[in-house]
């Protein structure tokens, strides 16, 4: 019976052509997504604009001009609303699609049969979320200065630290995403955003800052177990640093360390429910 060798040189190029193929697979898959995306900008604007647009004309135009909150306020707020935009359009850009996709549809399937290992074809959909979360939260900074008036203005210093802000917030968004359509049944979708977007609306830090909750103590510690708080302060300090906002090392471990919790418990219960 005869041993069939192969040569160093010859498994290098075998390796080398499985990874241009694995490569290739992960951007078409991508560059699908988006394209759709693209296709229907329409339905992308309307679902992720519209509630952005209303926070910041109630909360940081008429309120302002009615007396109710003082003239500084805006500068506080849109760097909360640019963060919940930026986390919660990444997280239902994976979370809803992913759950129909395991239950009505079964689309899902064409996906597996990609050459894409099962782990990558999970982190492509994270991908693609945090784009769309990012395209959504850079839409909201024109739109804060027409809404807001040209009184306001935001600090441009630090964009080195807003785009780290922003990519892990976006990640993080898209990981959580991920993790509850893989934990959610379809039926339960409309309860899922009831029970997991009011607490983030108002414990994620959007219309406060977190360093003067210290009054409020318990309420303080409480912010910490959201995501969103991490984000929102990581904007608050790149767009505002005036305001009082939690400290930088402080709020960049936090949005490390939820992307790799969110990040780790969506993609193994990705496999599992792929494989089952």
């Amino acid at each position: 019976m005869s041993t069939i060798t192969v040569s160093p040189s010859q498994a290098r190029v075998a390796s080398q052509g499985r990874a241009q193929l694995i490569t290739n697979a992960f951007v078409y898959q991508l560059w699908r997504d988006l394209w759709v995306t693209l296709r229907g900008w329409q339905t992308f604007l309307a679902m992720t604009l519209l509630q952005p647009i209303f926070f910041l004309f109630i909360f940081g135009h008429v309120l302002p001009q009615l007396g109710q909150t003082n003239a500084g306020y805006s500068i506080v707020l849109l760097p909360g609303i640019i963060a919940l935009t930026t986390l919660l359009t990444a997280m239902q850009a994976v979370s809803i699609p992913l759950t129909i996709e395991f239950g009505y549809t079964k689309e899902i399937e064409d996906r597996l049969l990609s050459p894409l290992p099962v782990w990558m074809v999970a982190v492509e959909k994270m991908v693609f979320a945090a784009i769309r979360g990012l395209l959504a939260g850079a839409m909201i900074l024109p739109l804060g200065r027409i809404i807001l008036g040209t009184g306001f203005s935001i600090n441009s210093e630090h964009l080195d630290l807003l785009a780290v802000v922003a990519v892990l917030g976006a990640l993080v968004g898209a990981a959580l995403g991920l993790t509850l359509g893989t934990i959610v049944q379809p039926a339960q979708i409309g309860l899922m955003f009831s029970v997991i977007l009011t607490p983030l609306l108002f414990t994620g830090c959007v219309y406060y800052p977190w360093a003067l909750l210290d009054r409020l103590r318990w309420f303080q510690v409480v912010t910490c177990f959201s995501p969103l708080t991490y984000t929102s302060e990581g904007f608050r300090s790149a767009l505002a640093p005036q305001t009082p906002h939690m400290g930088i090392p402080f709020l960049l471990a936090g949005q490390i360390g939820f992307l790799l919790l969110f990040g780790y418990l969506g993609v193994r219960g990705f496999l599992k429910k792929a494989i089952d």
